[in-house]
C-alpha cells in the first residue's frame, strides 16, 4: 500500500500482517543466502509415514534447561536418502534424544513461520557423540565402583536354573534354546522367560522391569541370560543407556549377553558377568560349564579309585608280609627257647657234677679225719655221713626234677603263645591302620579296624 494512502493511527502507519511477514521473508533471504551447518538435538521426531515428511523440533540445551527451541522441515525427498544413510553408518535410524549436525537453511514463510529446511545430516557427529556418552557412562559407572561388579559374582559350579530376557517369538531365543535342549551331554537347564523389547528407547524400561521382576525372585535362579537375535548393530544404542547398564552392573546375580552384533561392545556387555556375540553362543558357554564340573567329577571319581585300590594293594602288601614275619619268626623262637633249655640243662648237669666231686672230695677228707679220730666218734661220723649223702642225693633229685618242670612249663607256655593257638581259642588282634590296639584311648569315632581272626577278617566303624 502506498504511504501517500497508507493508513495511520497516531501519526504512526499501520502495516497489514502480510506486510510484516513478507518484509520478515526479504530480510531473511537476504541475510541467510546459503544453507548452514548447525549443531542441535532432537526433541521430538514428528515423522509422518503417509506423506513421508518430517518436522524435528530442535533444541539447545544448558545441562537440562531448554536454551533455544526452532521448528525443522525434512521433506520426503530428502528423509528417506539422510535416515538410510545416518542408519547405515550409526546402526540407529534417526530419533528423539540424539545430537545432530545438520544442513539447513533458515527459512521464513508468511504462512507458516521460521523454519530450518534441513537438506543433510552428517552422521558421523552423531556417532561421535554416541562414543561420547559411551565413554562418560562407562567412566561414570567406574567412579561409582561399580563397573566390575556383577563380574566379581560367583557363578554356581552348574548354572542350571536360568532367568531369560528376550523375545519368545525371536530366531534368538529359539535357538538360544534349542542349543540347550539338544546338546550331545543331556545335561538339562531350566530356563523361564521374561518377555521384553530388545531395541530401541523402549527396551530400556522394558529390561529394567524385567531385571527387577527377577531379583524378587533371585534365589530362584542362578543366572540371568540377555539374548537378542539378528538385527546385527541395528537398535544397540539402548545397551550403552546408564540407566541399564548400571542396573545389569549392580545385578544380584551373574547376567550373560548374546545380543547378536560383532563390531564393538556395548556398555551392558562391558558390565555383565560375561558376554557372547550370539544367543548360541550363550548356551554354549552354560554347556560348558556343565562339562567342566563333569570332567571334573569324572577325574575325582577316577582319583578315589586309583587311590583306594593303591590303599588296598599297599595293605594286603603288609599283611603278608606280616603274616611272612610271623611264620618265620615262631620256629625261630620255639628254637631259641629249646636252644636255653638245652643250655640250662646242660648247666644243671654241671652244677650237679660240680657238687658231686665237692662232696666226694668233702667225704675224702672227712674219711681221713674219722681215720684219725677215735674209735668212738668214727660211728657218729659215720652216721652223719650217711645222713649228709641221703640229703645231697634228695636235693640233686629235687632240683633236676625241678629243672625238667620248668622247662616242660616252658615249652607249654611257647606253644600255647603261639598266635595261631591264641587266635584258635577265640581270641583276636584288632588292627588300625596296619598296627595293633592295644587300648580302646587310640580310637577315634569313624576309623575303620580290621579284626583279625583264628579264620579271616572283619572290617569294623568305630562309633563311639
Amino acid at each position: 500500500m502506498p504511504d501517500s494512502v497508507r493508513e495511520t493511527f497516531n501519526d504512526h502507519p499501520i502495516y497489514s500482517l502480510s506486510e510484516i511477514a513478507m518484509s520478515i521473508h526479504r530480510v531473511m533471504e537476504r541475510t541467510y543466502p546459503q544453507p548452514y551447518y548447525i549443531k542441535a538435538e532432537i526433541l521430538k521426531l514428528n515423522f509422518y509415514p503417509y506423506s513421508g515428511h518430517c518436522y524435528p523440533e530442535l533444541v539447545e540445551k544448558e545441562g537440562n534447561v531448554i536454551k533455544t527451541e526452532m521448528r525443522a522441515i525434512i521433506w520426503s525427498s530428502n528423509y528417506q536418502r539422510i535416515n538410510q544413510r545416518f542408519e547405515q553408518i550409526t546402526g540407529e535410524k534417526l530419533k528423539e534424544d540424539i545430537r545432530i549436525l545438520c544442513l539447513a537453511s533458515v527459512e521464513f514463510s508468511p504462512k507458516h513461520g521460521l523454519a530450518l529446511h534441513i537438506q543433510d545430516i552428517e552422521p558421523s557427529y552423531t556417532l561421535g557423540e554416541m562414543v561420547r556418552n559411551k565413554m562418560a557412562v562407562i567412566e561414570r559407572l567406574k567412579k561409582e565402583g561399580v563397573f566390575t561388579q556383577n563380574k566379581s559374582l560367583a557363578m554356581p559350579l552348574v548354572p542350571k536354573r536360568i532367568a531369560v530376557i528376550s523375545v519368545e517369538t525371536s530366531k534368538g531365543y529359539s535357538d538360544f534354546m534349542t542349543t540347550l535342549e539338544s546338546n550331545r551331554y543331556g545335561y538339562r537347564f531350566e530356563t523361564e522367560l521374561f518377555p521384553s523389547i530388545l531395541q530401541g528407547d523402549k527396551a530400556i524400561l522394558g529390561m529394567t522391569a524385567r531385571l527387577s521382576e527377577i531379583e524378587m525372585r533371585c534365589k530362584e535362579f542362578d543366572c540371568v541370560a540377555i539374548v537378542r537375535g539378528g538385527g546385527g548393530d541395528v537398535g544397540l544404542s539402548c545397551y550403552d543407556d546408564y540407566q541399564l547398564a548400571h542396573r545389569v552392573a549392580t545385578f544380584p546375580l551373574p547376567v550373560l549377553t548374546g545380543i547378536g552384533h560383532s563390531t564393538n561392545q556395548t556398555v551392558t556387555d562391558m558390565v555383565a558377568y560375561s558376554f557372547n556375540i550370539t544367543p548360541t553362543d550363550v548356551a554354549f558357554s552354560l554347556i560348558e560349564r556343565f562339562h567342566d564340573f563333569d570332567a571334573k567329577v569324572q577325574q575325582l571319581f577316577e582319583s578315589i579309585a586309583r587311590r583306594t585300590a593303591e590303599v588296598i594293594a599297599e595293605e594286603k602288601r603288609r599283611l603278608l608280609e606280616m603274616d611272612t614275619a610271623r611264620r618265620i619268626a615262631a620256629p625261630r623262637i620255639v628254637a631259641e627257647h629249646k636252644r636255653q633249655l638245652r643250655d640250662f640243662a646242660q648247666q644243671v648237669t654241671l652244677k650237679s657234677k660240680e657238687m658231686l666231686l665237692t662232696q666226694g672230695n668233702a667225704l675224702s677228707k672227712l674219711w681221713e679225719e674219722l681215720v684219725r679220730l677215735e674209735a668212738d666218734r668214727l660211728e657218729q661220723e659215720r652216721e652223719q655221713l650217711g645222713q649228709s649223702a641221703q640229703k645231697l642225693s634228695a636235693l640233686s633229685s629235687q632240683l633236676l626234677q625241678n629243672r625238667k618242670e620248668r622247662v616242660a612249663t616252658l615249652e607249654d607256655k611257647v606253644r600255647l603263645l603261639h598266635p595261631d593257638n591264641i587266635l584258635k581259642r577265640g581270641f583276636s588282634i584288632t588292627r588300625l591302620q596296619g598296627r595293633a590296639v592295644t587300648g580302646a584311648e587310640a580310637l577315634r569315632a569313624g576309623d575303620r579296624i580290621v579284626t583279625q581272626l583264628f579264620e579271616g577278617e572283619v572290617t569294623s566303624v568305630v562309633e563311639k
